[in-house]
This record gives C-alpha cells, sequence and structure tokens, in this order.
C-alpha cells in the first residue's frame, strides 16, 4: 500500500506529542489529539474496567491502580520498562486509529524521536521496541533532525543559515543534546553519559515539598505503597515549575507563588510551591544525579564543553537553534547568549517547544520520503538512456557548428600567411610552400594556446563552440527533462539547471584534431593551394613554355636543346622542389587580391572537407556523448544533494 501520511510521534521523558502531515502536500503537519489535547502528560496507566488509558485520563480518571510516568529511556532489558513502552505507543496508535485521525497499518510511516546522543545501536534496539506495539511501518531518528527541519521549513532559517553552522540545544525532561548541523549534516557533540534533564528540577521541587511537608512519614510510607500517588505528586511539583517560568516576573515578589496541587485523600494534600527566591535555590543546590553539581553548573559547564568542542573544529556556529520543553526558562537563553554572544552567533528558541519535535518529525519523514521521490525522478534520467539520446541527437550540430569557424580559423593562420610568405619571397621554392602550409596548419590545430591574445587557436575554438552547444542545444532540452520534476516536488526550476557558465572541459570532445583529420585536412589545403589557383598556374606556365627559363636553371640549357623529354609529374615535382620564381613573377601572379580571392573559393570545399572528416571521426565523438553524459550525471547528483533540503 502507498505510504499516504507519516506521523511524528514525540515520545518524550515528560510529555508526548503526535502530529500529521500527507505526503503529497507541502502544508504544514497537523496536530493530532488524544483526549482532546495536542500534548500529553506521558503517563501509562491500568483501570481494572477500562483496560490501558494514557495521558491526563490515566492521571484523572477514578479507579486507576498503576500509574507509570515519566519512562523514557534507554532501550535495556528491564522486561518491565519494556512493557510499558511498548504498551504505551500501543494504546496511542489504537486511540489514533480509532479516532480515525491516521490511516493506520501501511499507509502510515511513524517517525517517532531520540535523544541525539544515543548511538546507532542504541536507536536500532529502541526501533524494534517499538515495532512490538504493531506499528508495521516505523523509523526512528533524532530529535535534533526535527528540530532543525522544523525550523527549516517553518520559515525560522533563511538558507546560508541551513548550509552553515547551526547547534542545535535540545532541552528535555532527562537529557540536555548539543547537535551541531554541517552543511546539512548531523554531527552530534557526546559529552558521554547526559542525565541533565528538567526533571531533576521536578524532583529536587519534589524533595523540598516532601521534607517541609508537615505529614511527611505518613507520604513516604503512602509512596512506597502506592506509588501512583508518588507520581502524581511529582506531576504537581513539574506543573509547579511550569507555571514559574511561563511567567517568571509575576513570581519575582516574595509573596507570589507558582503553585500544584494532588490530593492524597480528604485530609492530605501535596501543593508544591516555588517562587524566584526559592526557585534559585533549588537550581542551584548539589544534585547527587549530577556528581553533586547543580542544575545551573551542569548547563553551563555542557555550554562550555560545547564550545571547546566546537572550537577544536574550528566551528563558531552561526545559529543557536534551542528547543524541547525545558528551553522555555529564560535562564538557558541568557547562558546561551553568553557562551555564543551576537552578532557571530544568532539564538533562536523555537516558540513552540512542546509541537516542535513532533511537527519536525512528520516533516522529517514527508522530506525523507519526497528526497527519495526525487532523487529516484532524477536517477531515471541516468538509467532510461534519456541523457544518451539527447545529448546524440545534437552531435551533427555540434559538427556544424564547429567546421565554419576551424575552417576560417586554418584560413587565416595557416593559408594566408605562408601564402603571404611566397608572395614577399621569405619561403623561396613551392615545395616549402607546402611545408609551411603544414606546419602552420598542424601548429595551429594542435596548439593549446598562443602568445597572441587575438590569435585565437583551434583548441579555444572547440571549448567555445563546445559551450555554446551545450547552452543552446543540451541546456533546454535537458531541462525539459528536469523542469517537471522541479515543479512536482515544487523547488525552483534552476535548482537542477546549468544556467551559469560551463567549463569547457565538461563539453570539450577532445579532439585534438585526430592525426587522421589533420592528414586529411592538411592534404587537401595543400592540394587546393599548390594544386589550384594562381600557384599552380605558375606551374602550368613553366610546364607549357611559357616561362622556359625556370626550366633551364633547373636541368640546364643543353639539356633543353637536346629536346629532352620529361615526365610531366617529374618536371612538376622538380618544380616545386628548385625552382625559386622571381619576386616580380610572385607578386604579379599572386597579388594580394588574389591571395583573398583564393581564400574565399576554398573556404566552402575546406568547410565540407572538415565536416567530413569529422563526421567521420565517430569515436571522438563517442567519447564526447559517454563524457557528457557522465559529468551530466555527476554535476546533477551534486545538485540534487544541494537542493534537496529545499524540498518540503
Amino acid at each position: 500500500m502507498e505510504i499516504l501520511e507519516t506521523i511524528g510521534f514525540d515520545l518524550g521523558h515528560g510529555e508526548t506529542a503526535v502530529a500529521k502531515a500527507i505526503v503529497e502536500s507541502i502544508e504544514p503537519p497537523q496536530m493530532l489529539e488524544i483526549n482532546n489535547k495536542k500534548n500529553q502528560i506521558t503517563a501509562l496507566g491500568w483501570h481494572p474496567k477500562l483496560g490501558y488509558l494514557v495521558g491526563e485520563q490515566a492521571l484523572i480518571q477514578a479507579g486507576v491502580t498503576q500509574l507509570t510516568i515519566s519512562f523514557k529511556q534507554k532501550p535495556n532489558n528491564d522486561p518491565k520498562y519494556r512493557e510499558t513502552i511498548s504498551t504505551f505507543v500501543a494504546t496511542y496508535y489504537r486511540l489514533l486509529q480509532e479516532s480515525k485521525q491516521v490511516e493506520g497499518r501501511e499507509g502510515s510511516y511513524f517517525y517517532i524521536g531520540c535523544p541525539s546522543g544515543w548511538s546507532v545501536s542504541d536507536r536500532t534496539e529502541y526501533q524494534k521496541l517499538l515495532q512490538e506495539a504493531g506499528i508495521p511501518r516505523l523509523n526512528v531518528v533524532p530529535e535534533s533532525r526535527a528540530a532543525f527541519m522544523q525550523a527549516k521549513e517553518a520559515g525560522k532559517l533563511e538558507y546560508d543559515k541551513l548550509v552553515a553552522s547551526v547547534l542545535i540545544v535540545d532541552i528535555g525532561s532527562s537529557t540536555t543534546d548539543f547537535t551541531l548541523v554541517k552543511s546539512l549534516e548531523e554531527i552530534p557533540i557526546d559529552f558521554g553519559s547526559n542525565t541533565l534533564g528538567a526533571s531533576l528540577i521536578d524532583k529536587a521541587i519534589f524533595a523540598r515539598t516532601l521534607a517541609n511537608h508537615e505529614q511527611k512519614a505518613l507520604l513516604e510510607k503512602v509512596f512506597k505503597e502506592y506509588p501512583h500517588h508518588q507520581a502524581r505528586c511529582e506531576l504537581a511539583c513539574r506543573k509547579a515549575k511550569e507555571d514559574y517560568f511561563s511567567n517568571e516576573q509575576l513570581y519575582s515578589d516574595p509573596e507570589s507563588f507558582a503553585r500544584g496541587f494532588e490530593s492524597i485523600n480528604e485530609q492530605i494534600y501535596f501543593i508544591p510551591q516555588v517562587n524566584k527566591l526559592m526557585m534559585e535555590e533549588i537550581l542551584n543546590q548539589p544534585l547527587l544525579e549530577l556528581g553533586h553539581h547543580s542544575w545551573v553548573r551542569s548547563f553551563s559547564d555542557s555550554l562550555t564543553e560545547a564550545k571547546e568542542k566546537l572550537e577544536k573544529l574550528g566551528i563558531v556556529p552561526k545559529l543557536v537553534l534551542m528547543t524541547g520543553g525545558a528551553s522555555r526558562m529564560k535562564f538557558t537563553h541568557v547562558l546561551c547568549q553568553e557562551m555564543f554572544p551576537e552578532p557571530e552567533t544568532l539564538l533562536r528558541p523555537d516558540p513552540e517547544p512542546e509541537r516542535c519535535i513532533a511537527m519536525g518529525l512528520a516533516r522529517v519523514g514527508r522530506w525523507d520520503l519526497r528526497a527519495a521521490a526525487f532523487k529516484q525522478e532524477v536517477n531515471q534520467l541516468f538509467t532510461s538512456n534519456k541523457l544518451k539520446g539527447l545529448i546524440e541527437r545534437h552531435i551533427p550540430e555540434l559538427i556544424e557548428s564547429l567546421t565554419k569557424p576551424l575552417a576560417d580559423g586554418l584560413i587565416v593562420n595557416a593559408v594566408k600567411p605562408a601564402l603571404k610568405d611566397w608572395q614577399k619571397n621569405k619561403i623561396r621554392t613551392l615545395a616549402d610552400l607546402e611545408t609551411s602550409l603544414i606546419g602552420r596548419a598542424e601548429q595551429w590545430l594542435k596548439s593549446d594556446a598562443s602568445g597572441n591574445v587575438s590569435d585565437e587557436r583551434a583548441v579555444q575554438i572547440i571549448n567555445h563552440q563546445c559551450a555554446s552547444w551545450f547552452s543552446n542545444k543540451i541546456q533546454p532540452d535537458l531541462a525539459a527533462q528536469t523542469d517537471p520534476i522541479c515543479r512536482k516536488f515544487q523547488i525552483p526550476r534552476s535548482s537542477l539547471r546549468f544556467e551559469d557558465s560551463i567549463d569547457p572541459n565538461f563539453v570539450n570532445p577532445e579532439l585534438q584534431i585526430g592525426d587522421a583529420i589533420l592528414a586529411e585536412t592538411v592534404a587537401f589545403i595543400v592540394n587546393v593551394v599548390i594544386g589550384g589557383g594562381a600557384v599552380a598556374s605558375i606551374i602550368t606556365l613553366i610546364l607549357t613554355g611559357h616561362l622556359t627559363w625556370p626550366i633551364a636553371l633547373v636541368y640546364g640549357a643543353s639539356v633543353m636543346a637536346a629536346g629532352m623529354e620529361l615526365n610531366r609529374k617529374t618536371v612538376q615535382e622538380v618544380i616545386k622542389t628548385n625552382v625559386d620564381v622571381p619576386s616580380w613573377i610572385r607578386s604579379n601572379f599572386l597579388s594580394d587580391k588574389k591571395i583573398e580571392d583564393m581564400c574565399q573559393q576554398i573556404k566552402p570545399e575546406l568547410e565540407k572537407v572538415l565536416q567530413e572528416q569529422l563526421t567521420a571521426n565517430q569515436e571522438a565523438f563517442d567519447k564526447l556523448i559517454v563524457k557528457v553524459e557522465q559529468g551530466l550525471q555527476n554535476s546533477l547528483s551534486t545538485k540534487v544533494q544541494s537542493c534537496i533540503i529545499l524540498i518540503q
């Protein structure tokens, strides 16, 4: 069955919240309700007639004989712990299905959070335990990842913050976790045993209230015989703490108190109360669980250790993101800001920490599924041969775009300079002209660079034309394939486009004008220039007797007089090799205008020869197709990793 929704299940030590995100939507997740409340005390109760109850109902329902609270911890082999966790999750799951708030079964994918400090093996074991609750599709992810995703998608993090360094401080009921998110990757900052949770404050209030209670001995006996009464009293302490930190200014008056209330029976009441003076004493008193350090001291030490670890990595976080229900305690904001001062680091406490993780988990689940689908669609471009076909289709246009500038370059850099040198008597014989043509053509075609900026070499032309070909031919067709993917996942089309400048090495076919192309092209130039046009007419005049003196110079007058018959081809070669045509004849037969006319005449044929030779050089373009295809795959894969964070 298709996954329709992701369920963010924030099973916290103190409170539990659940949110739902629709996979095919980018709307914010919806908070789900149990007992008509979006947040529930993490409590599991047993009622002889009603069975298992969770949250507020477990606390207020008369007749509850067993009550367990604050039971989230690292997975272990304690049968009672394992039963409590799996039963709590199973009951929550049943209530969500019965109220039709989730699809259930294969249509719902549950994402359940855990502290960032838990190891991979802890997560795996926790996931196995939770699956015993009967949820078919379930995944355990760090709560810090959920906090980051919630901040990102709720618009609290700009893109530059997303890809920079963000320190997430998650102050929970049982732990305080520090996680660095750098370039979108999570790096838990491990402090070993982490017991710094806000529930220690609840317990300190409980111990203080019990110690000052006029019926202390009786209460201790009741708590021992009926543990669920102690659980309720601890929750009353938690309520007093939360009331205090929700309005600290009100309770700065020594006569004002934040209070909790629990009735043991009609004669015994447990009423914890705190104000500013009392809370300061509690926060600064040594606690056994913290190695006889106070809560404030331990939190400050943890911040110091986090900063030192980051400094060793050479990192100053751009942002400190605070989450977890206990992050509402204002003094934690002050300590964080002192340790990571502005303007280098911005402090961002989450405005709804009690909902942040549940909504973030739902977003993480949706993002995981949509990101995987996004990657799959892009990968289909690779495996379907669409990229290869797209490139192959435009190879003839690339060849056509190369022939004209290459022909122009050969004429300007080889043909014309060689003819000019022969015209000015810098080259002695026609054979020397042929050698000059070959050398100049080879040098221009094979050289990578030129000392003259205006003298564009063949390699530069190929690079330029290939880049232009990619931008004008490949990119539009590629965009026609990638734009629909971007629209489907609602990210900018530019995310998968190559609209910036193209590295020539990316699309250069590395022709290097192979020897076969070089030989054929140069042979054509020599044949046309030496065998045709004004230069050839000089040879013809010599051979037909109109310029007899060069023959005499070469073979001698006596031979001519004897009527020696020479093979025409032999004579032609001899003339090319030995005849040094006088300057006045050269300038007359090969004027500047004739050189220009000759270059214009041979240009179409030269373009044709180049096109034929390039087309025949299939191996080079096969390599180009492979190279561009692999380059596109690598570049698209990189772009996917860069833009995937934009998916919601």
